[in-house]
């Protein structure tokens, strides 16, 4: 029988904001340099960003008190309260309208298009006269607009570098239809690609401009160093490179100046997120055009609602739009995210001052972070953090992918302490990061293992965080204009509480039994700890409200943990995961009892009449299906009554239907079904030990 036994500490974390608390006694003190607005970083993270905080605490008259730590800026950032307030009050005085349209309030959107597009190139640090704005959907939409109009050869190339983004890397598919060949490649080894006589058709390359698993920033000068070898070349008489560029800057804007304009030849492509800079919008993305490449352009295939000047229904015949933004947008723009965008620029400007400013805080932020993790070590001398990256003299954003070890040096799994981390109030993030280079090159796993996992039945995003103690994912934390040293503080007790000194060896409860200072003895010659169980709680239906087992019954122990917990899942139509409360708030609201005399499961959730299912296998009418728990396949059995599908579906508001898993259909000592490896809807452990400590903790 496996127990986790984890201190769930959240609220004595997350302190009020200032004063922070004392630094750890290292005495590391965080270096700004800029001065532009950390004076007044406190006021700006509260008056700004009050979703950061606990309301009630606000407007009480004493310091506010957190309500959590977010720290995946990279995955996106935090709106501003002035960006969001003065989007609600254009929305409310103004109407923005179909700038296809030709009344007052239409044209009034346009002019507003018009102008975000000439505002977003300088924050840029580019103009108008160097770069077309073509506003897509998000960065990814862009990534693939490129990849379409980028005038390919079949005997050309598509390479891309090891730390580009998925969606960088999803361009291999779509060029390879047009007969071209996908080349990955080391960033260092860019210029011997390029280099002339090296290739015959027209090429793209890609990349990605700061790693979105290790943070690592790559020179925007690519295209500048591709334009001077090829100055002398006899392609230079068609007037552009055999290799063209596409530079996805969706993570490096938000916290580095671009500074297109340095640049003599600068990027064909430049992919954008909007959401990524300003926290919002969220469905605004948009592909910079260098205006000297617009001429070779290759036309797109499909055309859409505005992009066309003349067109013909029965005839093979249409005249695209003069200029290349009308050109390329399909249909109706987001025209109100567009308007969003001003509103954007406008708090990022009034905030921070300048892009300029923020860049120098966070590099700040990160430095101060790195110094804390690597100086949180194991009694023994071993470091806690494993830190991918940020070395080798190499530059880097306000990002670090790191994972936990413990005392012995032994991998911690990622996906456990991203859960501890969510009960403690800090928000990071888990997994590959959708950089599947980088994952390989710092996890140092090879293709093969990936596929191997692949065909057991791991996927991307699952609880499978080790497989044979390595881990296959790690955790990030990134940082952005509003982070400050209390976040990063935050972050540092929470690693030093939880997992200094902490051991995964077998003998870890012992060891925890022996400590100095720990509560429970140890009388028997076993080293166990004496502990009397107060309550049993068990979970018939995973995610749903637990059922209390009355105080004078006695409940079984089976071999897959107390009798009938987790033995019932709920699944959506066509689906083969359960469905969880974090996505189904609903669910809570399912409350089971069970009836142990009549042998029944009885659900209730108010304003529905009870719902009495058996727990006799006899009783129900059973097909067998397949489920999927953090990966592993699961064994399960669907309880066919339309009955049950339509009273679920009724009160959780989407088409599903009851599972049960095959440890219903054997006795307690009988052997489990063919193929049924005694894996139960557990996640991990089938039994949670809670103490009455632990619980007080997180009152």
């Amino acid at each position: 029988m496996a127990f986790n036994i984890a201190a769930q500490q959240s609220a004595q974390y997350l302190q009020p904001a200032t004063p922070p608390p004392t630094p750890p006694a290292s005495g590391y003190a965080l270096p700004f340099s800029a001065g532009a607005y950390e004076d007044r970083l406190d006021d700006i993270r509260r008056t700004e960003y009050p979703q950061l905080f606990d309301s009630s605490t606000l407007d009480s008259g004493v310091e506010p008190q957190l309500k959590t730590v977010f720290l995946d800026h990279a995955g996106s950032t935090i709106s501003s309260a002035s960006h969001i307030r003065a989007v609600a009050s254009e929305l409310l005085t103004q109407i923005p309208a179909n700038p296809h349209s030709r009344h007052v309030e239409s044209q009034w959107t346009q002019r507003r298009i018009d102008h975000a597009r000439d505002r977003l190139l300088e924050f840029l640090g580019t103009t108008a006269e160097q770069y077309a704005v073509v506003f897509t959907a998000n960065a990814t939409a862009a990534i693939r607009l490129a990849a379409e109009i980028t005038p390919l050869t079949s005997d050309g190339e598509f390479c891309y570098t090891r730390e580009s983004h998925t969606s960088i890397v999803g361009v291999r598919n779509l060029v390879a239809e047009r007969g071209v060949k996908p080349r990955p490649m080391e960033f260092d080894k860019i210029d011997a690609v390029v280099a002339p006589g090296c290739g015959r058709g027209t090429s793209l390359l890609a990349y990605t401009a700061q790693c979105n698993f290790s943070g690592q920033r790559f020179p925007l000068d690519v295209a500048d160093r591709i334009a001077k070898l090829y100055k002398s070349d006899e392609n230079a008489a068609v007037g552009h490179a055999p290799w063209w560029v596409l530079v996805d800057a969706a993570a490096r804007a938000a916290s580095s100046p671009l500074e297109l304009n340095k640049y003599k030849a600068g990027p064909d492509f430049v992919a954008l997120s909007m959401y990524k800079i300003f926290g919002a919008p969220t469905g605004l993305g948009a592909l910079l055009i260098r205006r000297s490449s617009v001429p070779y352009l290759c036309p797109k295939g499909y055309f859409g609602g505005g992009t066309v000047a003349g067109l013909a229904f029965d005839r093979q015949w249409q005249v695209y739009r003069s200029d290349i933004e009308s050109r390329l947008e399909d249909g109706t723009l987001n025209f109100q995210d567009i308007l969003s965008l001003h509103h954007a620029l406008d708090a990022h400007s009034r905030i921070y001052g300048s892009i300029h400013s923020v860049a120098s805080h966070t590099q700040s932020i990160v430095r101060y972070a790195l110094q804390a993790m690597r100086e949180l070590r194991h009694r023994n001398g071993l470091p806690v953090c494993e830190i991918y990256g940020h070395r080798d003299n190499a530059q880097f954003g306000p990002t670090i992918a790191f994972n936990v070890k413990d005392r012995g040096a032994r991998h911690i799994g990622y996906a456990e302490v991203d859960r501890l981390a969510t009960m403690a109030g800090i928000s990071l993030r888990s997994g590959r990061f959708c950089n599947p280079g980088a994952a390989q090159k710092w996890l140092q796993l090879s293709a093969s293992e990936l596929m191997q996992h692949s065909s057991l039945g791991f996927v991307c995003g699952d609880d499978h965080d080790l497989i044979d103690g390595k881990p296959v994912g790690a955790l990030r934390v990134s940082f952005g204009a509003m982070s400050n040293e209390h976040d990063i503080d935050v972050l540092i007790a929470f690693l030093r509480q939880q997992f200094c000194d902490y051991s995964l060896a077998k003998d870890a409860v012992a060891e925890l039994s022996k400590s100095p200072g720990h509560a429970a003895q140890s009388s028997s010659s076993d080293n166990s700890i004496q502990a009397r169980v107060e309550r049993v709680v068990i979970y018939p239906v995973k995610s749903c409200h637990g059922w209390t087992v009355p105080p004078n019954m006695s409940w079984r122990i089976t071999r897959h943990g107390l009798r009938y917990d987790r033995s019932f899942v709920i699944m959506r139509e066509n689906s083969t995961v359960p469905m969880q409360q974090k996505q189904y708030p609903k669910m809570a609201l399912i409350r089971p009892r069970i009836d142990e005399q009549k042998s029944t499961l009885v659900l209730e959730a108010q304003g529905y009449s009870p719902l009495e299912i058996s727990l006799r296998p006899e009783d129900l009418r059973l097909e067998a299906t397949e489920s999927q728990i953090c990966g592993d396949r699961i064994q399960a059995v669907r309880v066919r009554s339309d009955h049950i599908s339509s009273w679920l579906s009724s009160v959780l508001s989407v088409s599903c239907y009851l599972a049960c898993e095959p440890r219903l259909l054997a006795s307690d000592t009988a052997e489990p079904p063919d193929g049924f490896a005694g894996k139960s809807f557990a996640n991990e452990a089938q039994i949670l030990v809670v103490t009455h400590e632990s619980a007080r903790q997180v009152e």
